[in-house]
């Protein structure tokens, strides 16, 4: 819509309901979005009938039921005006409308909320019993009894000095080069993201993302009211054309990538793309963000933008969620010192200060080799499953989009003609989460795909449901 709200008018597909259903939900859409604030006037009903496609009936019967709800109000001889309260932010209002089945939100809440008797091959973590438990709860016991170690205070707003002292050495293993006043710990990576997004862009800002990428970068740049774009992705990086044309058409702030192992792909950059790519990114002003969360999967470092660039115009984050406890709080943002200037402000403003106990508890399971012994477990034990999930999915007609280095993910499609967001719906219902690829392609062009995390498809029930739901 433009000034009046008229241009641009998309209704959601049939499925969504009947035509006065779909009118009624654009226009929340757009309150939802604030791209109609409060007090605004919305366009008369032949201008919208004209713009939407629809019966002037149509309109006349939606603007009544949403002004009935208390949504919007007439105002005699004037029209209709968006009331004047905002309705609370809803995500899934936010961008287009996606079936349930294929939400990123719903995925993450699937796979988050189901019991101990559902399966999930789709979600984004390693199973609990992958985990150093024993070696958690003892470190956790021993920090519990230091007088030295704070359990009552805020921590300082950069986070504690010894792991950032750590990080650095960690971080430079990957050759990027960063002193501990250029890295500040956050509560995880999401948050590390949220920061730099309320750091970095404005609403209405353009973010491109990979096509397809980690579900949850979509869902929090619509929070932050960002236009985001994606560019295709290959299995050497992004399709560097398509990404040239992407910054010439839209001029983007940012580019939000995964490090090393790529989210859902496995793909793994390559140098002569990351050299073209900061080439790129020093040409149009790009800033470029790097999440790094999945370097300890790797069995060798693979090409890093941030350490190409020098931590100039690409920021690195991390956490320790993936690898070692999401319980345990813990990530980093690694960036140019006048940019973490800042970064602090935003983190004091909106979080006040780090938690300290986490930042200690990590710190411990690093120091004493606990965490590196329990990472090089966990890369031997990824790449038997990662072998063995690949052969199985083979058999059951699905095929790898590649073999990845490392790392826990299988991108795999389909035989054609079967659509992912059919097959999630029918594992569903028999107790599988599993993750149709349209939930990670903001272009939609991935509906034959599903992610596979080898790591939670040991369970030959998996493939049993898979196959049944393939055969419909």
């Amino acid at each position: 819509m433009d000034g009046s709200g008229v241009a641009g008018v998309e209704l959601s597909s049939g499925e969504g309901g009947t035509l006065v259903e779909r009118v009624m939900m654009a226009i929340r859409q757009r309150i939802a979005g604030r791209t109609l604030a409060p007090g605004a006037k919305l366009p008369s009903i032949r201008a919208f009938a004209e713009a939407a496609g629809v019966s002037k009936s149509t309109v006349v019967e939606a603007y009544d039921r949403l002004a009935a709800e208390g949504v919007i109000q007439p105002r005699r001889g004037s029209g209709f005006y968006v009331a004047g309260h905002a309705p609370p932010l809803t995500l899934a209002d936010l961008g287009p409308r996606l079936d349930r089945a294929v939400d990123p939100l719903w995925i993450s809440r699937q796979s988050l909320e189901a019991g101990e008797e559902v399966l999930k091959p789709g979600c984004g973590w390693l199973p609990a019993s992958w985990m150093p438990e024993e070696a958690i709860r003892r470190s956790l016991r021993s920090l519990a009894r230091s007088p030295q170690v704070g359990v009552t205070d805020y921590g300082p707003p950069l986070g504690l000095p010894a792991l950032r002292q750590l990080l650095c050495r960690r971080l430079a293993e990957r050759g990027i080069e960063a002193g501990p006043q250029q890295i500040m710990l956050t509560e995880s990576g999401t948050q590390a993201i949220d920061l730099l997004c309320r750091f970095l862009i404005e609403p209405g800002d353009t973010v491109l993302v990979d096509d397809p990428c980690y579900f949850n970068f979509h869902a929090m740049l619509r929070a932050h009211r960002a236009t985001v774009v994606g560019v295709p992705y290959t299995p050497a990086g992004p399709d560097i054309e398509r990404f040239a044309a992407a910054l010439a058409e839209h001029r983007p702030r940012l580019y939000i990538t995964n490090a090393a192992l790529h989210n859902p792909t496995g793909a793994t950059l390559a140098p002569a793309v990351a050299h073209r790519l900061l080439k790129l990114a020093e040409q149009h002003g790009l800033t470029i963000v790097e999440d790094d969360i999945f370097a300890d999967f790797e069995p060798e470092p693979a090409p890093r933008l941030a350490a190409f660039d020098g931590l100039e115009r690409v920021i690195s984050i991390g956490s320790f969620s993936k690898t070692l406890s999401a319980a345990i709080r813990c990530g980093y943002i690694a960036a140019r010192p006048d940019w973490l200037e800042g970064l602090l402000d935003l983190k004091v403003a909106t979080s006040f200060g780090s938690g300290p106990f986490s930042a200690e508890l990590v710190l411990a399971l690093l120091k004493d080799g606990t965490y590196r012994r329990h990472v090089e477990g966990l890369r031997q034990n990824l790449a038997r499953v990662m072998g063995e999930t690949a052969r199985r999915l083979r058999v059951a007609g699905l095929t790898p989009w590649i073999e990845p280095r490392g790392g826990m993910f299988l991108w795999c499609g389909l035989p054609d003609g079967l659509d992912a967001a059919e097959i999630a719906r029918r594992a569903l219902a028999e107790g599988v989460v599993l993750a149709p690829g349209n939930a990670f392609s903001l272009s939609g062009s991935a509906g034959r795909f599903l992610r596979f995390n080898a790591a939670q498809s040991r369970d030959p029930r998996v493939f049993e449901v898979l196959e049944r739901a393939m055969r419909g």
